[in-house]
């Protein structure tokens, strides 16, 4: 299947998005799919990548980068986003350095061989993904109990949300994952 909106060509890209996404052409091997996709629309991929950056590269978090890109995977199961749940399982994969991990908390995350920290973190996570309305004290509660301040629970929060956002956007344009994101953390890198 093809993304129903063709992805622009790099070349006719302002140069500040052509050189951000040339640079994690230069980290990762490849262009992922949902940088060219998204940068037909400049200033909204300006915002995205933005907010992106804030949530995902915040270091004054007490998130770590597996956990951040757990709570992407676990959540974007669960909004069935396709893309979503491959790029970023194979990230998860790479942080954590576990292969199984994001096929485990993409299908069922209560099964899967994670901490009980992280297992009460994406308790929350898929709270506030499928029930926002019905969260309560009771949820801080439980994850202060694990160690998570009440900003390590806005930062699960944001990101829950803001994936949901990339979410919607990736599935109802077809966005498709790049045939590259399957084998990364499944199998050692070529040198």
């Amino acid at each position: 299947m093809s993304a129903r909106y063709p992805l622009p060509d790099l070349n006719t890209l302002p140069e500040d998005i052509k050189a951000k996404i040339l640079e994690v052409q230069e980290k990762s091997g490849f262009i992922p799919n949902a940088f060219l996709a998204l940068a037909r629309r400049p200033a909204e991929w300006r915002a995205f990548f933005a907010y992106h950056d804030a949530l995902m590269l915040r270091e004054e978090s007490g998130l770590t980068k597996g956990d951040r890109e757990m709570i992407v995977t676990t959540t974007s199961a669960a909004n069935n986003c396709l893309y979503c749940v491959v790029a970023h399982g194979a990230i998860l994969r790479i942080y954590e350095k576990k292969p199984l991990v994001a096929d485990q908390v993409a299908v069922n995350y209560r099964k899967a061989d994670i901490t009980p920290r992280q297992r009460a973190m994406l308790d929350f996570a898929m709270k506030v993904c499928l029930k926002s309305d019905e969260i309560e004290e009771a949820d801080f509660a439980a994850l202060h109990a694990h160690g998570f301040n009440d900003e390590d629970i806005w930062d699960i929060a944001g990101i829950t949300a803001f994936f949901g956002l990339s979410n919607r956007m990736a599935s109802f344009s077809n966005m498709m994952p790049n045939p590259e994101f399957y084998l990364l953390g499944r199998v050692p890198k070529q040198k």
